[in-house]
Formats: C-alpha cells, sequence, structure tokens
C-alpha cells in the first residue's frame, strides 16, 4: 500500500507546552529541519522578544510573526515550532491549517506555570499574577488551536521523547490513510 508523503509539521500550544524541545526531537527522528518562529524574528531583528514588545509593542512583534509565519509555511519538510499567540491572526491559522499537519501541543495552566517560572524571556507573563494570565491568555487562545489541529497531543508530566514519539506514530497513521476525492 502506498502513504502519502509527510507534509511540513506545525506544533501550535501555549508558552510551556514543549513545542521547541518536542520539535527538535520530532525533527531529529522524522529527518525533517527544525524552525522556531520567534528565535527567526529575533534572529531577524537581532533583538529579543520582549525588546520588540517593549519598543513595538504586541501589535509590532504580531505583524512580525505574521510575515515569518507565512514564509516558514511554505517551507517543505519542516517542524515549525510556533509562538503560542501565533493563533491569534487568521490569517496564520489559515496558512497553518492549508500548507501543513497542526499538532496541538495541550497542556495545563499548572504545567505551564512550572515550566516558564524561571523565564525572563516571557513578555507577557511580566504581571503580578502569572497564573491568572495564563489562564485568560489560554480561554481566548484553546479554541483556536483546536480549531485547526490536525492532531492533539497531551503533554502534562511526559517527557519529550515521548511526547515526540506519539506524535510520530500519529503522523504515520495519517500518511498511511487513503486520500479522499
Amino acid at each position: 500500500m502506498e502513504t502519502r508523503p509527510l507534509a511540513s509539521i506545525f506544533l501550535v500550544g501555549p508558552m510551556g507546552s514543549g513545542k521547541t524541545a518536542v520539535g527538535k526531537r520530532l525533527a531529529r527522528r522524522l529527518e525533517y529541519g527544525f524552525v522556531d518562529s520567534d528565535a527567526v524574528i529575533e534572529e531577524r531583528t537581532g533583538v529579543d522578544i520582549p525588546f520588540i514588545f517593549e519598543k513595538e509593542g504586541e501589535e509590532g512583534f504580531r505583524a512580525r510573526e505574521r510575515e515569518v509565519i507565512d514564509e516558514l509555511t511554505r517551507r517543505s519538510r519542516i517542524v515549525l515550532a510556533t509562538g503560542g499567540g501565533a493563533v491569534l491572526a487568521a490569517e496564520n491559522r489559515a496558512n497553518l491549517a492549508r500548507r501543513g499537519v497542526v499538532v496541538y501541543l495541550e497542556t495545563s495552566v499548572n504545567q505551564q506555570l512550572a515550566r516558564t517560572r524561571r523565564s525572563r524571556n516571557r513578555p507577557l507573563l511580566d504581571t503580578e499574577d502569572p497564573r491568572s494570565r495564563l489562564e485568560q491568555l489560554m480561554a481566548l487562545r484553546e479554541p483556536l488551536y483546536r480549531e485547526i489541529a490536525a492532531i492533539t497531543v497531551r503533554t502534562d508530566g511526559r517527557k519529550v521523547g515521548a511526547v515526540a514519539e506519539e506524535i510520530a506514530d500519529r503522523l504515520h497513521g495519517l500518511a498511511a490513510a487513503p486520500e479522499r476525492a
């Protein structure tokens, strides 16, 4: 039985869900390239994300993000880790859903807090009440993650390798499915 070639894989989910760590492992497993959209933005601007937020605001950052997502989703055979808010733009959601397989890395607010508590590179958490902020972001973004995801994988309390293997197995199942006319 012939299988369809795998398209690029786009990881979406909240900050702290493991998109970068899982993405790197998954890319090695699939023998794909790995790209992190936030890292590309930082590389091109020469400054970190908090600096962009400080100077241009979230709106300026999101404009840069839309441009990078549009470009990166045109590449083949990559695993792309997107920023947690990439799904906010309808254009990004359309490009992600249309140009590859979207995998939602689902995680709880408790897990996000545990994974992000030491990070200084998360401008949206620069607040007195990070838990409340994460809950607000999740309420807004989770329906958007689910809207475009072909696969959803829970990451709470799991090792990076186990999550990457589950995704690879599920992608294989998608690729083996007969194409519908």
